[in-house]
């Protein structure tokens, strides 16, 4: 809208369906966003209005919550969501901090969606071949790109902890630091915004999926959790003498308890379990250890006041608000009802039949059909809606016949 519409206060009105749109463009049946589909207040949060460094025509961008017109937020809302969960902890006294990790590609441009990705050239005239991982200079032919994105992020207020290149071919990570989990759902958002629109302008290609290169690891977003006391600051998870607390035993074993209903919020796409099929790297799993990167929940090295739990199932793909929502309610509901963890694994191990997760989005969306935890953490209106939205993405991937199929199956007898 203009800047004067907005400066006057003048509301935004929106389509309540629009919010269960799906990524090829479709909506669902009426029925799941009410039959009228009425208009939903788009309501700007003030700490959230920024001017676009990118852009050479004077432009802002708002983060807004979408309010019913009657006042209360959306249920079909994530972010609104992420704020229900968050209250829910508020009550207890409580309050979660989260850091993400997101990881992401950088590729030359990919006009044709039939043929692979491939890494920019670089000022050598060459294409990275995958020998980078955590180099100090392998991104030095994307420098011009990279010192935009630093200049963006401080002009947006987004503080960064750590930028590196990751293992996978032009593949790079940031580090969040950590804090609300409001701001730093919106800080992934806006990240991820700069990253496509700097790249843009540099002629370069962004990609957050999953896993866009075969034979290379997925891009992830790790969410880092703790709990702290309101008033005092103080760590849950870590009693007064530096142990773990029973608080911090029934967070695991309430993330351990809605890991697998909650797959399709963490891996919200087809190309989501490509990723989760490399089992180091990505572990598809429930079972938690301290410091194994094969369990889905990670207890990094850290001293007492620094206890947290490392959620790392989500992928790039994966809605910042939706996933952090998910986490920390299924943290808070192993709270509310004192559930005890699993043993924790070590070294190298067998997933147990009650800790695996489903492996393809069809199983995924079976099981948040069945699940009632997810109805009674995110209602039935969120999770019917989401499932409808999700399935109509699926029908549309098995509408089509892959290279892969024609290549192998073709000539079947």
């Amino acid at each position: 809208m203009t800047a004067e519409g907005f400066l006057e206060g003048r509301r935004l009105q929106m389509a309540r369906g629009v919010l269960l749109q799906c990524i090829m463009g479709g909506y669902p049946p009426a029925r799941f966003y009410g039959s009228d589909d009425g208009d939903l207040a788009l309501v700007p949060d003030p700490a959230q209005i920024h001017r676009l460094p990118w852009s050479p025509q004077p432009r802002a961008l708002a983060i807004c919550d979408a309010d019913e017109l009657t006042g209360e937020s959306s249920p079909l809302s994530t972010r609104g969501q992420l704020k229900a969960v968050i209250a829910r902890y508020a009550a207890l006294g409580l309050a979660p901090v989260v850091a993400t990790e997101l990881e992401f590609f950088v590729f030359a441009p990919n006009p044709d969606p039939t043929q692979p990705f491939q890494p920019p050239l670089g000022l050598d005239g060459r294409r990275e071949d995958g020998h980078s991982a955590f180099s100090v200079s392998s991104n030095n032919g994307l420098r011009p790109f990279f010192n935009e994105v630093y200049e963006c992020m401080a002009a947006l207020g987004l503080p960064r902890d750590t930028f590196m290149h990751e293992m996978g071919v032009s593949q790079f990570e940031i580090n969040l630091l950590h804090g609300d989990p409001l701001l730093l759902a919106d800080q992934t958002l806006l990240f991820k915004h700069l990253l496509k629109e700097v790249a843009l302008k540099h002629g370069l290609t962004v990609v957050c999926m999953a896993k866009p290169l075969a034979h290379t690891p997925g891009s992830s977003m790790h969410i880092h959790q703790s709990i702290v006391e309101i008033g005092t600051g103080r760590n849950v998870f870590s009693d007064k003498a530096g142990e773990p607390t029973a608080t911090f035993r029934h967070f695991i074993g309430g993330q351990q308890a809605g890991l697998a209903d909650f797959t399709a919020l963490f891996a919200p796409n087809v190309n989501s379990y490509q990723r989760l099929c490399h089992p180091f790297a990505s572990p598809n799993n429930a079972c938690w250890s301290h410091d194994n990167r094969a369990a889905g929940l990670r207890i990094p090295a850290s001293s007492p006041v620094a206890r947290r739990v490392e959620n790392r199932l989500p992928g790039a793909d994966a809605n910042p608000y939706l996933a952090i929502a998910a986490s920390l309610a299924s943290g808070l509901y192993g709270i509310e009802n004192k559930l005890e963890p699993s043993e924790p694994i070590q070294g190298e191990f067998v997933v147990p039949d009650n800790l695996s997760l489903p492996c393809t989005l069809h199983a995924a969306l079976e099981r948040l059909k069945r699940s009632q935890l997810a109805k009674e953490l995110f209602g039935k209106e969120f999770i019917e809606g989401y499932i409808a939205s999700k399935t109509m993405e699926l029908t549309s991937f098995f509408d089509e016949i892959t290279p892969w199929e024609r290549r192998v199956l073709a000539a079947q007898a």
